[in-house]
Protein backbone atom coordinates (compact mmCIF):
# COMPACT_ATOMS: atom_id res chain seq x y z
CA UNK A 1 0.00 0.00 0.00
CA UNK A 2 3.05 2.64 1.22
CA UNK A 3 4.54 1.87 -2.57
CA UNK A 4 1.32 2.47 -4.49
CA UNK A 5 0.60 5.71 -2.77
CA UNK A 6 4.32 6.79 -2.90
CA UNK A 7 3.65 5.60 -6.96
CA UNK A 8 1.13 7.51 -7.39
CA UNK A 9 2.89 11.10 -6.33
CA UNK A 10 5.96 9.77 -8.49
CA UNK A 11 3.10 9.56 -11.15
CA UNK A 12 0.90 13.06 -10.54
CA UNK A 13 -2.27 11.22 -9.76
CA UNK A 14 -4.45 13.00 -7.20
CA UNK A 15 -4.61 11.41 -3.37
CA UNK A 16 -7.49 12.48 -1.26
CA UNK A 17 -7.01 13.38 2.09
CA UNK A 18 -7.18 10.45 3.36
CA UNK A 19 -5.45 8.92 1.08
CA UNK A 20 -2.11 11.55 2.36
CA UNK A 21 -3.00 10.41 5.71
CA UNK A 22 -2.65 7.08 5.13
CA UNK A 23 0.88 8.09 3.37
CA UNK A 24 2.00 10.21 6.46
CA UNK A 25 1.46 7.24 9.01
CA UNK A 26 2.87 4.07 6.87
CA UNK A 27 5.57 5.81 6.37
CA UNK A 28 5.85 6.85 9.73
CA UNK A 29 4.50 3.69 11.62
CA UNK A 30 7.82 1.41 11.15
CA UNK A 31 10.03 4.34 12.08
CA UNK A 32 8.37 5.57 15.36
CA UNK A 33 8.17 1.56 16.20
CA UNK A 34 12.10 1.22 15.79
CA UNK A 35 12.73 4.40 17.58
CA UNK A 36 11.01 3.52 20.63
CA UNK A 37 12.66 0.33 20.70
CA UNK A 38 15.80 1.68 20.38
CA UNK A 39 14.79 3.80 23.58
CA UNK A 40 13.06 0.99 25.56
CA UNK A 41 16.51 -0.95 24.62
CA UNK A 42 19.12 2.03 25.70
CA UNK A 43 16.78 1.96 28.89
CA UNK A 44 18.12 -1.52 29.89
CA UNK A 45 21.44 -0.53 28.84
CA UNK A 46 21.73 2.40 30.88
CA UNK A 47 20.17 0.58 33.74
CA UNK A 48 23.06 -1.97 33.52
CA UNK A 49 25.21 0.98 33.37
CA UNK A 50 23.25 2.36 36.24
CA UNK A 51 23.61 -0.67 38.17
CA UNK A 52 27.66 -0.20 37.90
CA UNK A 53 27.48 3.23 40.44
CA UNK A 54 27.07 7.11 40.35
CA UNK A 55 30.44 7.27 38.97
CA UNK A 56 30.39 4.89 36.00
CA UNK A 57 27.25 5.97 35.16
CA UNK A 58 28.89 9.78 35.42
CA UNK A 59 31.73 8.80 33.58
CA UNK A 60 29.85 7.92 30.00
CA UNK A 61 27.38 11.09 30.65
CA UNK A 62 30.83 13.30 30.25
CA UNK A 63 31.62 12.27 27.20
CA UNK A 64 28.15 11.48 25.52
CA UNK A 65 27.54 15.08 24.27
CA UNK A 66 30.97 14.66 22.42
CA UNK A 67 30.04 11.27 20.96
CA UNK A 68 26.56 13.16 19.73
CA UNK A 69 28.16 16.44 18.30
CA UNK A 70 30.73 13.56 16.25
CA UNK A 71 27.64 11.22 15.47
CA UNK A 72 25.00 14.22 14.27
CA UNK A 73 27.95 16.00 11.72
CA UNK A 74 28.55 12.35 10.15
CA UNK A 75 24.85 11.91 9.96
CA UNK A 76 24.62 15.29 8.53
CA UNK A 77 27.35 14.43 5.83
CA UNK A 78 24.58 11.86 4.91
CA UNK A 79 21.85 13.85 4.21
CA UNK A 80 23.72 15.64 1.74
CA UNK A 81 23.45 12.42 -0.52
CA UNK A 82 20.18 10.94 0.28
CA UNK A 83 18.05 13.81 0.04
CA UNK A 84 19.37 13.84 -3.55
CA UNK A 85 18.33 10.39 -3.65
CA UNK A 86 15.20 10.88 -2.61
CA UNK A 87 14.63 13.51 -5.21
CA UNK A 88 16.03 11.37 -8.35
CA UNK A 89 13.61 8.56 -6.92
CA UNK A 90 10.78 11.05 -7.14
CA UNK A 91 11.95 12.23 -10.81
CA UNK A 92 11.95 8.11 -11.10
CA UNK A 93 15.54 8.77 -12.38
CA UNK A 94 17.01 5.18 -10.63
CA UNK A 95 20.30 4.90 -12.81
CA UNK A 96 20.76 8.45 -11.22
CA UNK A 97 19.76 7.57 -7.69
CA UNK A 98 22.60 4.68 -7.94
CA UNK A 99 24.94 6.76 -8.68
CA UNK A 100 24.72 8.86 -5.87
CA UNK A 101 25.06 5.97 -3.67
CA UNK A 102 28.16 4.53 -5.07
CA UNK A 103 29.80 7.99 -4.39
CA UNK A 104 27.81 9.21 -1.62
CA UNK A 105 28.77 5.91 0.53
CA UNK A 106 32.76 5.97 -0.54
CA UNK A 107 32.49 9.71 0.65
CA UNK A 108 30.67 9.24 3.78
CA UNK A 109 32.86 6.36 5.04
CA UNK A 110 36.09 8.34 4.34
CA UNK A 111 34.52 11.52 6.25
CA UNK A 112 33.92 9.00 9.42
CA UNK A 113 37.56 7.31 8.88
CA UNK A 114 39.03 11.43 9.59
CA UNK A 115 36.65 11.56 12.70
CA UNK A 116 37.96 8.07 14.16
CA UNK A 117 41.25 8.94 13.94
CA UNK A 118 41.08 12.19 15.36
CA UNK A 119 38.61 10.60 18.20
CA UNK A 120 41.71 7.88 19.21
CA UNK A 121 44.38 11.26 19.42
CA UNK A 122 42.38 13.27 21.86
CA UNK A 123 40.48 10.46 23.80
CA UNK A 124 42.85 10.80 26.34
CA UNK A 125 42.25 14.37 27.07
CA UNK A 126 38.99 15.10 26.33
CA UNK A 127 37.58 13.68 30.00
CA UNK A 128 39.55 16.38 31.54
CA UNK A 129 38.61 19.46 28.87
CA UNK A 130 35.03 18.33 30.22
CA UNK A 131 36.19 19.07 33.17
CA UNK A 132 35.19 15.78 34.95
CA UNK A 133 36.96 14.89 37.83
CA UNK A 134 39.74 12.70 38.80
CA UNK A 135 37.77 9.49 39.70
CA UNK A 136 35.07 9.11 35.90
CA UNK A 137 37.94 10.81 33.75
CA UNK A 138 39.99 6.92 33.24
CA UNK A 139 36.61 5.61 32.25
CA UNK A 140 35.26 8.46 30.60
CA UNK A 141 38.52 8.04 28.07
CA UNK A 142 38.35 4.46 27.16
CA UNK A 143 34.38 4.23 26.36
CA UNK A 144 35.35 7.33 24.11
CA UNK A 145 38.36 5.37 22.31
CA UNK A 146 35.91 2.66 21.98
CA UNK A 147 33.48 4.65 20.01
CA UNK A 148 35.70 6.93 17.90
CA UNK A 149 37.05 3.29 16.33
CA UNK A 150 33.10 2.21 15.53
CA UNK A 151 32.58 5.63 13.59
CA UNK A 152 33.04 3.90 10.41
CA UNK A 153 30.38 1.35 10.70
CA UNK A 154 28.07 3.70 12.77
CA UNK A 155 28.21 6.07 9.49
CA UNK A 156 27.23 2.88 7.26
CA UNK A 157 24.23 2.36 9.72
CA UNK A 158 23.15 5.96 9.45
CA UNK A 159 23.76 6.74 5.81
CA UNK A 160 22.62 3.17 4.17
CA UNK A 161 19.24 3.40 6.47
CA UNK A 162 19.01 6.68 5.40
CA UNK A 163 19.46 6.09 2.02
CA UNK A 164 16.74 2.91 2.15
CA UNK A 165 14.38 4.70 3.95
CA UNK A 166 14.39 8.06 1.02
CA UNK A 167 13.43 5.15 -1.53
CA UNK A 168 10.60 4.84 0.20
CA UNK A 169 11.72 1.51 2.08
CA UNK A 170 10.82 2.25 5.77
CA UNK A 171 10.39 -1.04 6.77
CA UNK A 172 14.11 -2.54 6.42
CA UNK A 173 15.72 0.09 8.22
CA UNK A 174 13.52 -0.27 11.30
CA UNK A 175 13.89 -3.62 11.62
CA UNK A 176 17.58 -3.74 11.47
CA UNK A 177 17.87 -0.84 14.00
CA UNK A 178 15.53 -3.30 16.13
CA UNK A 179 17.88 -5.81 16.11
CA UNK A 180 20.78 -3.87 16.67
CA UNK A 181 19.09 -2.55 19.94
CA UNK A 182 17.92 -6.12 20.56
CA UNK A 183 21.67 -7.42 19.94
CA UNK A 184 22.92 -4.11 22.09
CA UNK A 185 21.72 -5.24 25.04
CA UNK A 186 22.62 -9.09 24.52
CA UNK A 187 26.43 -7.85 23.87
CA UNK A 188 26.59 -5.41 26.97
CA UNK A 189 24.29 -8.08 29.35
CA UNK A 190 27.65 -10.31 28.66
CA UNK A 191 30.41 -7.94 28.67
CA UNK A 192 29.59 -5.44 30.96
CA UNK A 193 28.90 -8.05 34.21
CA UNK A 194 30.85 -11.03 35.36
CA UNK A 195 29.75 -14.44 35.60
CA UNK A 196 27.01 -14.50 37.82
CA UNK A 197 23.94 -17.19 39.02
CA UNK A 198 20.57 -16.07 37.61
CA UNK A 199 17.71 -16.32 40.02
CA UNK A 200 13.84 -16.92 37.98
CA UNK A 201 11.42 -18.44 40.31
CA UNK A 202 12.77 -21.69 41.21
CA UNK A 203 15.42 -22.11 38.95
CA UNK A 204 19.00 -21.22 38.94
CA UNK A 205 21.78 -21.07 36.15
CA UNK A 206 24.59 -19.24 35.96
CA UNK A 207 24.95 -16.66 33.46
CA UNK A 208 28.62 -15.76 31.31
CA UNK A 209 29.97 -12.65 31.75
CA UNK A 210 33.46 -10.74 31.04
CA UNK A 211 33.24 -7.76 33.85
CA UNK A 212 34.30 -5.20 31.42
CA UNK A 213 31.56 -2.48 33.04
CA UNK A 214 31.93 0.77 31.37
CA UNK A 215 34.26 -1.10 28.72
CA UNK A 216 31.89 -3.67 28.17
CA UNK A 217 29.08 -0.79 27.45
CA UNK A 218 30.94 0.30 24.56
CA UNK A 219 32.29 -2.50 23.06
CA UNK A 220 28.69 -4.25 23.27
CA UNK A 221 27.34 -1.30 21.34
CA UNK A 222 29.74 -1.28 18.83
CA UNK A 223 29.68 -5.11 18.18
CA UNK A 224 26.40 -4.77 17.29
CA UNK A 225 26.87 -1.51 15.12
CA UNK A 226 29.02 -3.31 13.11
CA UNK A 227 26.78 -6.58 12.70
CA UNK A 228 23.88 -4.39 11.96
CA UNK A 229 25.50 -2.16 9.60
CA UNK A 230 27.01 -4.87 7.49
CA UNK A 231 23.48 -6.17 6.93
CA UNK A 232 22.31 -2.68 5.92
CA UNK A 233 25.17 -2.20 3.55
CA UNK A 234 24.57 -5.43 2.02
CA UNK A 235 20.92 -4.58 1.54
CA UNK A 236 21.51 -1.08 0.02
CA UNK A 237 23.78 -2.31 -2.32
CA UNK A 238 23.01 -6.07 -3.70
CA UNK A 239 19.24 -6.89 -2.62
CA UNK A 240 17.31 -2.86 -2.88
CA UNK A 241 15.36 -3.07 -5.86
CA UNK A 242 15.51 0.94 -6.51
CA UNK A 243 19.44 1.17 -5.43
CA UNK A 244 21.47 -1.54 -5.99
CA UNK A 245 24.68 -1.52 -7.58
CA UNK A 246 24.56 -5.08 -8.90
CA UNK A 247 24.98 -4.52 -12.28
CA UNK A 248 25.47 -0.35 -12.64
CA UNK A 249 27.07 1.16 -15.89
CA UNK A 250 25.90 4.52 -15.18
CA UNK A 251 29.03 7.06 -14.35
CA UNK A 252 26.75 9.49 -13.38
CA UNK A 253 27.81 13.66 -12.69
CA UNK A 254 30.60 13.47 -9.70
CA UNK A 255 31.28 17.09 -9.74
CA UNK A 256 27.37 17.92 -9.67
CA UNK A 257 26.16 15.16 -7.06
CA UNK A 258 28.97 16.66 -4.71
CA UNK A 259 28.38 20.38 -5.19
CA UNK A 260 24.63 18.98 -4.35
CA UNK A 261 25.90 17.62 -1.49
CA UNK A 262 28.28 20.06 0.15
CA UNK A 263 24.86 22.99 -0.50
CA UNK A 264 22.72 20.18 1.17
CA UNK A 265 25.07 18.94 4.02
CA UNK A 266 27.01 21.69 4.73
CA UNK A 267 24.67 24.19 6.36
CA UNK A 268 23.31 20.60 8.39
CA UNK A 269 27.23 20.28 9.35
CA UNK A 270 27.69 23.79 10.83
CA UNK A 271 24.85 23.20 12.45
CA UNK A 272 25.56 20.15 13.87
CA UNK A 273 29.48 21.78 14.84
CA UNK A 274 27.62 24.34 16.74
CA UNK A 275 24.56 22.24 18.33
CA UNK A 276 27.51 20.34 19.31
CA UNK A 277 29.22 22.61 21.04
CA UNK A 278 26.63 24.00 22.71
CA UNK A 279 25.52 20.50 24.21
CA UNK A 280 28.91 20.42 25.04
CA UNK A 281 29.25 23.61 26.67
CA UNK A 282 25.68 22.55 28.04
CA UNK A 283 27.50 19.76 29.67
CA UNK A 284 29.93 21.77 31.20
CA UNK A 285 27.57 23.97 32.93
CA UNK A 286 25.97 20.25 34.46
CA UNK A 287 29.78 18.72 35.71
CA UNK A 288 30.55 21.49 38.60
CA UNK A 289 27.16 20.77 40.13
CA UNK A 290 28.38 17.43 41.00
CA UNK A 291 28.75 13.70 40.30
CA UNK A 292 25.10 13.14 41.45
CA UNK A 293 23.82 15.91 38.96
CA UNK A 294 25.26 14.88 36.12
CA UNK A 295 24.55 11.48 36.48
CA UNK A 296 20.93 12.25 36.84
CA UNK A 297 21.34 14.50 33.58
CA UNK A 298 22.77 11.91 31.91
CA UNK A 299 20.09 9.45 32.80
CA UNK A 300 16.92 11.92 32.36
CA UNK A 301 18.13 12.66 29.28
CA UNK A 302 18.02 8.69 28.20
CA UNK A 303 14.42 9.05 30.02
CA UNK A 304 13.16 11.74 28.13
CA UNK A 305 14.68 10.46 25.25
CA UNK A 306 11.33 7.52 25.17
CA UNK A 307 9.08 10.81 24.39
CA UNK A 308 10.61 12.55 21.74
CA UNK A 309 12.33 9.29 19.68
CA UNK A 310 8.49 9.25 18.09
CA UNK A 311 8.66 12.31 16.74
CA UNK A 312 12.03 11.49 14.90
CA UNK A 313 10.61 8.78 13.34
CA UNK A 314 7.90 11.10 12.17
CA UNK A 315 10.24 13.23 11.22
CA UNK A 316 12.55 10.79 8.53
CA UNK A 317 9.05 10.10 7.04
CA UNK A 318 8.51 13.62 6.46
CA UNK A 319 11.86 13.54 4.63
CA UNK A 320 11.03 10.93 2.34
CA UNK A 321 7.57 11.98 1.59
CA UNK A 322 8.60 15.60 1.04
CA UNK A 323 12.02 14.62 -0.90
CA UNK A 324 9.81 12.47 -3.66
CA UNK A 325 7.43 15.18 -3.77
CA UNK A 326 9.92 18.02 -5.08
CA UNK A 327 11.32 15.44 -7.45
CA UNK A 328 7.90 14.49 -8.74
CA UNK A 329 7.24 18.11 -8.77
CA UNK A 330 4.12 17.78 -6.87
CA UNK A 331 4.09 20.76 -5.21
CA UNK A 332 0.22 20.85 -5.00
CA UNK A 333 0.10 18.13 -2.11
CA UNK A 334 3.78 18.90 -0.51
CA UNK A 335 2.76 21.73 2.10
CA UNK A 336 -0.52 19.60 3.04
CA UNK A 337 1.48 16.08 3.49
CA UNK A 338 3.99 18.53 5.78
CA UNK A 339 1.42 19.70 7.73
CA UNK A 340 -0.15 16.29 8.28
CA UNK A 341 2.92 15.11 9.12
CA UNK A 342 3.63 17.68 11.74
CA UNK A 343 0.63 17.61 13.12
CA UNK A 344 1.30 13.69 13.73
CA UNK A 345 4.08 14.47 15.54
CA UNK A 346 2.71 17.18 17.69
CA UNK A 347 -0.35 14.74 19.06
CA UNK A 348 1.45 11.54 19.21
CA UNK A 349 4.45 13.71 21.58
CA UNK A 350 2.48 15.82 23.67
CA UNK A 351 0.24 12.61 24.64
CA UNK A 352 4.10 11.55 25.77
CA UNK A 353 4.82 14.37 27.40
CA UNK A 354 1.73 13.60 29.58
CA UNK A 355 2.97 10.05 29.87
CA UNK A 356 6.45 11.74 31.10
CA UNK A 357 4.98 13.77 33.75
CA UNK A 358 2.89 11.20 35.41
CA UNK A 359 5.50 8.18 35.58
CA UNK A 360 8.82 10.19 35.88
CA UNK A 361 9.62 8.51 39.22
CA UNK A 362 9.40 5.17 37.74
CA UNK A 363 10.90 6.24 34.17
CA UNK A 364 14.10 7.40 36.28
CA UNK A 365 13.83 4.25 38.09
CA UNK A 366 14.66 1.80 35.84
CA UNK A 367 17.74 3.71 35.00
CA UNK A 368 19.24 4.15 38.53
CA UNK A 369 18.88 2.36 42.34
CA UNK A 370 20.40 5.53 43.66
CA UNK A 371 17.69 7.41 45.75
CA UNK A 372 19.51 10.95 45.28
CA UNK A 373 19.41 10.77 41.23
CA UNK A 374 15.85 8.98 41.27
CA UNK A 375 14.72 12.08 43.20
CA UNK A 376 16.49 14.77 41.14
CA UNK A 377 15.99 13.13 37.78
CA UNK A 378 11.72 12.90 38.50
CA UNK A 379 12.45 16.50 38.91
CA UNK A 380 13.71 18.03 35.51
CA UNK A 381 11.98 15.30 33.80
CA UNK A 382 8.56 17.04 34.88
CA UNK A 383 9.85 20.35 34.19
CA UNK A 384 10.95 18.83 30.43
CA UNK A 385 7.66 16.99 30.25
CA UNK A 386 5.79 20.55 29.19
CA UNK A 387 7.95 21.52 26.16
CA UNK A 388 7.10 18.00 24.34
CA UNK A 389 4.58 19.66 22.01
CA UNK A 390 6.34 22.35 20.59
CA UNK A 391 9.60 20.22 20.46
CA UNK A 392 7.54 17.82 18.02
CA UNK A 393 7.10 20.52 16.04
CA UNK A 394 10.56 21.50 15.74
CA UNK A 395 11.58 18.03 15.28
CA UNK A 396 9.45 17.07 12.25
CA UNK A 397 9.43 20.49 10.38
CA UNK A 398 12.96 19.74 10.43
CA UNK A 399 12.43 16.89 8.36
CA UNK A 400 9.85 18.32 5.92
CA UNK A 401 12.80 20.75 5.16
CA UNK A 402 15.87 18.06 5.23
CA UNK A 403 13.23 16.72 2.40
CA UNK A 404 13.37 19.96 0.71
CA UNK A 405 16.88 20.85 0.63
CA UNK A 406 16.23 23.16 2.60
CA UNK A 407 18.64 22.40 5.85
CA UNK A 408 20.07 26.15 6.11
CA UNK A 409 16.28 27.08 7.57
CA UNK A 410 16.33 24.44 10.07
CA UNK A 411 20.62 25.33 10.79
CA UNK A 412 19.43 28.73 11.48
CA UNK A 413 16.52 28.61 13.55
CA UNK A 414 17.89 26.15 15.98
CA UNK A 415 21.41 27.74 16.33
CA UNK A 416 19.60 30.88 17.44
CA UNK A 417 16.97 28.91 19.51
CA UNK A 418 19.80 27.17 21.29
CA UNK A 419 22.69 29.81 21.41
CA UNK A 420 20.41 32.82 22.45
CA UNK A 421 18.20 31.30 24.12
CA UNK A 422 19.04 27.71 25.98
CA UNK A 423 22.86 28.38 26.74
CA UNK A 424 22.21 31.81 28.45
CA UNK A 425 19.17 31.27 30.73
CA UNK A 426 20.97 27.82 31.95
CA UNK A 427 24.13 29.53 32.72
CA UNK A 428 22.16 31.84 34.46
CA UNK A 429 20.01 29.56 36.28
CA UNK A 430 21.96 27.02 36.74
CA UNK A 431 24.02 28.92 40.20
CA UNK A 432 20.92 29.39 41.53
CA UNK A 433 18.32 26.51 40.85
CA UNK A 434 20.85 23.76 40.32
CA UNK A 435 20.43 20.90 37.29
CA UNK A 436 16.70 21.97 38.06
CA UNK A 437 17.33 25.71 36.50
CA UNK A 438 19.44 24.31 33.72
CA UNK A 439 15.93 21.70 32.37
CA UNK A 440 14.00 24.80 32.92
CA UNK A 441 16.28 26.91 30.89
CA UNK A 442 16.23 23.25 28.57
CA UNK A 443 12.44 23.40 28.21
CA UNK A 444 11.85 27.13 27.66
CA UNK A 445 13.92 26.65 24.29
CA UNK A 446 12.92 23.98 23.23
CA UNK A 447 9.06 26.10 22.82
CA UNK A 448 10.78 29.13 21.63
CA UNK A 449 12.51 26.48 18.67
CA UNK A 450 9.09 24.53 18.04
CA UNK A 451 7.10 28.07 18.08
CA UNK A 452 9.25 29.34 15.02
CA UNK A 453 9.88 26.31 13.37
CA UNK A 454 5.48 26.04 12.93
CA UNK A 455 5.73 30.21 11.98
CA UNK A 456 8.70 29.44 9.35
CA UNK A 457 6.49 25.77 8.16
CA UNK A 458 4.11 28.83 7.56
CA UNK A 459 5.71 30.87 5.77
CA UNK A 460 7.78 28.65 3.40
CA UNK A 461 6.62 28.19 -0.31
CA UNK A 462 7.03 25.06 -1.85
Amino acid sequence: MTERLLAAVRDGKKLTYRQQLKLVWQLSAPAILAQLSSILMQYIDASMVGKLGANDSASIGLVSTTTWLIGGLCASVGTGFTVQIAHRIGAKEEEKARSIVKHGILGVILFSAFFAVLGVLIHNKLPVWMGGSPEICANASKYFLIYAISLPALQVVYTAGGMIQCSGNMKLPSIVDIMMCVLDVVFNWIMIFPTRTIHIAKLSFKMPGLGLGVIGAALGTTAAEVLCGGIMFYYLLVKSPSLHLRKESYKGNLSEELSKAVRIALPASVESVIMGFSYVAFTKIVAPLGTIALAAHSFSITAESLCYMPGYGIGHAATTIVGQSIGAGRKDITKKLSWFATGLGIIIMTLMGVLLYIFAPQMIGLLSPDPAIRELGTTVLRIEAFAEPMYAASIVAAGVFRGAGKTLTSSVLNLVSVWFVRIPLATFLAPHLGLSGVWMAMCVELIVRGTLFLIWLKKWKV
